[in-house]
């Protein structure tokens, strides 16, 4: 058996490196797929489907991210392992458009998922076979539910129906998001712990910031893009602008306070895996899926800025949105010393329901609502700023004073 695989950080920092970086290139074509997805399917059973391959798609990155917290990435097979899943995962992400076509597409999707859970669950269970018997017995109980739902994803993959494909492909997905909380349990091998779960705080972190990442990049190219291609009148200007703007505002919003606050409560925690499953495996997922619903929106807005806005732009740009502030609350309320969620997400949550309201009985002009928006975000991020780092009533004053 070969013998030191595992990074050993003993719970302590361990470092993003340079390969997993170069993994995550294969994600944000993923997304862009998604976000393609997403703009060609604009009905129900479209922004259904899109959701569906979301979920598959961060549910294969952060179960990667889970293995290479344990394993080393500078070890070769490890290395080898990580090359891999960048192939199965861009063989996933290359026909992800077309996983509900009814064709081959959906087969070879797929397959690719199903490859990519089972064989780096897998890889980990020989890993850690000697280094951390009790970690090999969490690995593998995680690797039979991957197991247990497999035959969901090559049945939906078969059937003639797309109804019968999504129900399929949900039920699988339903079994693998009940794994964490199920704590793996398993038949004759019992269920693990969150003492199983003994990872880098710092490195989960870091990881998931770096995805809420990949998806703001996702807007910065959708809005670049579009406005690249268009005659820059004073419409699509306004709408640049504003699409920038509010890209910034989710960094701000998301990096100020939230990320940094994260990375020390999971760090500092004794239980940092149970924060880890909570408020980075599952807590993470709308606030990257909102994200991408904002590009979406940036791609809708920059197409068309001076039109009265869409039922699926004030979908996309405003409920994106909400799901973001309402993913952001629930995790800094899980990162708070306190337990209590900001003041200013709520209000801004208010706000952004009272406008959908407002544009839905009287309409408006796109770029309008893309800018009211804008103006809901910015009071977020100025009175968290404020609430936070304490003494900006003083601080105002004293520029007040300055200006004369």
């Amino acid at each position: 058996m070969v013998r030191g695989l595992l990074r050993g950080h003993g719970g302590g920092h361990a470092p993003v490196s340079n390969l997993e970086l170069f993994f995550d290139l294969v994600y944000v074509f993923a997304i862009t797929q998604i976000s393609l997805f997403v703009r060609a399917h604009l009905d129900f059973a479209g922004l259904a489907g899109a959701a569906l391959l979301f979920l598959a798609v961060w549910w294969a990155w952060i179960y990667t991210t889970w293995a290479t917290n344990w394993a080393d990435p500078d070890t070769v097979p490890v290395r080898l392992m990580l090359i891999a899943a960048m192939l199965v995962s861009l063989v996933m992400a290359t026909v992800l458009p077309h996983a509900f076509d009814g064709d081959s597409h959906a087969l070879v999707f797929a397959l690719a998922y199903c490859l990519l859970q089972l064989g780096r669950t897998g890889f980990m269970v020989w890993t850690m076979a000697e280094e951390n018997p009790r970690g090999c017995r969490n690995l593998l109980r995680i690797t039979l539910w991957f197991a247990a739902s497999a035959p969901l994803w090559l049945a939906g993959a078969l059937v003639s129906t797309r109804a019968a494909q999504f129900a399929l492909w949900a039920a699988a997905l339903l079994i693998e998001y009940s794994g964490p909380f199920a704590f793996f349990r398993v038949p004759g091998l019992g269920r693990s712990s969150p003492h199983d779960w003994d990872i880098s705080g710092s490195h989960m972190a870091e990881r998931a910031a770096l995805f809420v990442l990949i998806g703001l990049g996702e807007a910065i190219v959708v809005t670049g893009g579009a406005f690249a291609a268009v005659v820059p009148d004073s419409a699509h200007i306004l709408a640049f602008l504003a699409c920038f703007a509010g890209s910034v505002l989710m960094w701000w919003i998301y990096f100020d306070v939230g990320a940094a606050r994260g990375a020390r409560h999971i760090s500092r925690n004794a239980q940092a895996g149970r924060i880890a499953r909570n408020a980075y495996t599952y807590l993470h997922m709308p606030i990257v899926a909102s994200v991408v619903a904002s590009a979406v929106a940036d791609a809708m807005l920059m197409a068309a800025p001076a039109a009265l806005a869409s039922p699926a732009l004030i979908a996309a740009h405003g409920g994106g949105l909400i799901g973001f502030l309402g993913g952001m609350t629930l995790f800094k309320r899980a990162s708070s010393p306190q337990g209590y969620p900001p003041l200013s997400h709520l209000a801004g949550l208010v706000l952004l329901i009272a406008l959908i309201g407002a544009a839905v009985i009287t309409p408006m002009a796109a770029i309008r609502f893309a800018a009211v928006c804008c103006a809901v975000l910015l009071l977020v991020a100025v009175w968290e700023w404020g609430s936070f780092h304490g003494g900006w009533r003083e601080r105002l004053a004293r520029w007040r004073h300055a200006l004369g």
